[in-house]
């Protein structure tokens, strides 16, 4: 109990801009008492401090704020999708210090993934933005299924020779780090709880586009991960009765008809068969098709092409509607739309979703769901595989108090 209470004491200096010990007892219930031995056991640590800065509280004595400080611990971050390698550190605030990228090796064997890994993990550490026995731990951020209790990798759909593959321990004895591991849409969740949109919101949903489509759950302040502890398979919602086959069994996932392979064979399809015009978008395509690739749709639909625009517009649509279904599910206070999969196209899907969930859900005349765009960015997932270490390392865990 008492390392909840400190748990619950730091994760309301983490997620305030700001709080006094006064306002902390008041948010979560525990004594003043209680609340400044913690903090005191807190400050001596170093992990919080006081920013020197009174806050005059009304018709009472000046109240010090109390802040977490950025620089008494840090994680790496490192984020394997099938096609690039990213890696970090960030500070106890979530901010990274350091980010370095690299292609993941093509023949996809995991002894030379570890290897291309734990290469990268010390080329961030050679850096030296933070000493070693500051570094608390190593994050990863994988394709799922994962199996948690051994930290294996469970025949990930986009890497078919990867079967039980015990992920975390080669990567730990590789680069001799302590390793938490998750599947990347939760741990871009986790990102955005620690330091991004989420922070503070008792109850949202991730979608996070990558090479594919996932989804994380923060329900009451908690990450829901569900039985298995792989909930959140958003992009598995069947959308089109009469959709393409899924790798999962399902017809018309969401997955399989907005995620770029498809997006693309889309954009091709109504070039092809539509006369060349005067976009720039077409005169690619007539050049060269292969030209015309989900990075170059991604701009020309930023920038206003009409064929790009529709289909991302459909694809929105699309991610609206289990957007919509999740809202009536689960009754959430926002939704968060982040990766790579959508840059520069971050707008397009906020506005098209928020309007959906503005209309369409059964509450919606209680109270509308906000939507917003990661702030993370692209480095959504990175950020939040080193926010796994930090979360698990400082941020209160219900089921592990009941469990005790």
């Amino acid at each position: 109990m008492g390392r909840y209470n400190r748990a619950v004491v730091l994760d309301q200096i983490q997620l305030a801009d700001g709080i006094s010990r006064v306002e902390i007892a008041q948010l979560t219930g525990l004594t003043p008492q209680t609340v400044s031995g913690i903090v005191r056991r807190l400050l001596d640590e170093g992990i919080v401090r006081e920013d020197g800065a009174s806050r005059v509280a009304s018709g009472g004595k000046p109240r010090t704020t109390l802040r977490l400080n950025a620089d008494a611990g840090s994680a790496v971050g490192l984020h394997f999708d099938p096609v690039q390698l990213t890696c970090a550190i960030v500070d106890l605030t979530g901010r990274p210090l350091v980010v370095k990228k690299r292609p993941t090796p093509t023949d996809t064997d995991p002894s030379d993934v570890v290897a291309a890994m734990a290469e990268l993990v010390g080329e961030v550490l050679a850096e030296d933005v933070v000493p070693r026995s500051r570094v608390l731990g190593l994050g990863l951020a994988t394709p799922g299924p994962i199996d948690q209790e051994l930290g294996t990798i469970v025949a990930p759909p986009q890497l078919s020779h990867w079967d039980r593959v015990p992920l975390r321990r080669m990567l730990s004895e590789a680069t001799r780090l302590p390793v938490t591991l998750d599947n990347d849409a939760t741990a871009a969740a986790i990102g955005e709880r620690w330091s991004g949109a989420g922070k503070g919101v008792a109850n949202f949903a991730y979608f996070f586009f990558g090479t594919g489509v996932g989804g994380g759950l923060v329900l009451n302040h908690q990450v829901y991960r569900g039985g298995s502890l792989n909930a959140g398979e958003f992009g598995h919602s069947s959308v089109l009765s009469d959709g393409p086959q899924c790798y999962c069994g399902n017809r018309g996932c969401l997955e399989g008809l907005v995620n770029p392979p498809a997006i693309v064979a889309e954009v091709h399809r109504r070039l092809a068969a539509q006369p060349e015009d005067s976009s720039v978008l077409s005169r690619l395509f007539a050049e060269d098709p292969a030209s015309v690739d989900h990075a170059t749709i991604r701009l020309a639909a930023a920038a206003g092409d009409s064929v790009a625009a529709a289909v991302t517009d459909e694809a929105a649509e699309r991610v609206a509607s289990v957007a919509v279904s999740i809202a009536n599910f689960i009754d959430v206070d926002l939704i968060v739309l982040g990766g790579h999969g959508i840059q520069h196209l971050e707008s397009r899907y906020v506005d098209i979703v928020a309007s959906a969930l503005a209309t369409r859900p059964l509450a919606r005349h209680i109270r509308t769901v906000q939507v917003k765009s990661s702030p993370l960015g692209t480095d959504g997932a990175v950020v939040g595989s080193a926010a796994l270490v930090l979360h698990a390392t400082y941020s209160p865990q219900l089921s592990a108090l009941l469990a005790h």
